[in-house]
């Protein structure tokens, strides 16, 4: 899914390639033979390894998903795949401990949440506490030094079926490793964006836009028939655009095509179909097609949907 003209992982390997680290192991369920052939195309320099988490069963689970593949590591780092960060990671790779990536937000409830020391160690994590006793979120951002115990806090909480929500979940490994003595370290980080929620998705689309880089110009993009262009947008290659008004703040991947409509605040995935459609604040899949609607959507990967 592009944001701002760029797949959100593309923002995550890239900042944790640009830090120096090349071996990469991406856990992968649904449509991950597209996530696979997406990495070994755009990072042929990267050595890669897959793992499949059959049953999405939390983060803690997804994580030994992959443990044949991390076991024998004296230290690993662990990025969320839909969390896009502007953060600091040498500091958090040359730290000593272990550590945790956070961010001060307004709604811990919806959050991890860590409490802290007066030195920025991590006392406690709690996963989307309901009376939270801190405002300091955990954003997808770990780096392990202790592996076997981090594997060892994930294979008891499956063994007691220790669950939180429902789920294995990580926040509750890393509480287990702090009992056990590991310390961890809060790192701040500047920016986090947590793309798995609509939202969210749609208002990182549209600052980052608006900051210089991002954006396609006049001179950047070829002449569509009969079509308005609202900046700030993005346009991908080989699209085919006519009788329509695009923008502001919308992304559209590579190969759309887009007929007869309007579209503003919106993220059109690649090779997706619309014909006859008013859209705003909407996120469509990779391969969809939309034909007669004026509505605010979410619709999945290779959806058809026709209102006419």
């Amino acid at each position: 899914m592009p944001v701002a003209g760029k797949p959100i992982i593309c923002f995550i390997v890239d900042k944790l390639a640009e830090a120096g680290l090349s071996e990469f192991v991406f856990v992968i369920g649904y449509l991950g033979e597209k996530v696979r052939s997406f990495i070994e195309k755009r990072y042929p320099h990267l050595k890669t390894e897959f793992v499949y988490q059959e049953s999405r069963e939390g983060s803690g689970h997804a994580v030994w998903t992959a443990h044949e593949a991390i076991e024998d590591e004296e230290e690993i780092f662990i990025a969320f795949g839909d969390t896009i960060f502007d953060a600091d990671l040498s500091q958090m790779l040359q730290c000593p401990y272990s550590c945790l990536g956070v961010k001060k937000v307004d709604t811990p409830r919806e959050f991890g949440v860590a409490e802290l020391d007066s030195n920025d160690f991590v006392v406690r994590v709690v996963e989307k506490p309901r009376i939270p006793k801190t405002n300091m979120a955990i954003v997808g951002l770990y780096k392990i030094r202790n592996v076997p115990l981090l594997l060892r806090s994930v294979e008891y909480l499956m063994n007691q079926n220790v669950r939180t929500f429902g789920e294995i979940q990580l926040t509750d490994a890393l509480q287990f490793m702090i009992e056990q003595g590991e310390r961890f370290k809060a790192v701040p980080v500047r920016n986090w964006f947590d793309c798995g929620r609509k939202e969210v998705l749609l208002e990182t689309n549209a600052m980052l836009l608006s900051q210089r880089g991002y954006a396609d110009d006049a001179l950047t993009l070829p002449v569509f028939d009969n079509t308005i262009i609202i900046y700030p947008v993005s346009i991908g290659d080989d699209c085919q655009i006519a009788n329509s008004i695009i923008g502001p703040n919308v992304t559209i991947g590579n190969g759309v095509s887009i007929k007869d409509s309007i579209i503003k605040d919106s993220i059109i995935g690649s090779q997706a179909s619309l014909e006859d459609v008013v859209l705003r604040h909407s996120v469509i899949g990779i391969g969809s097609s939309v034909r007669g609607l004026n509505l605010a959507l979410n619709i999945g990967d290779d959806t058809e949907i026709d209102f006419r």
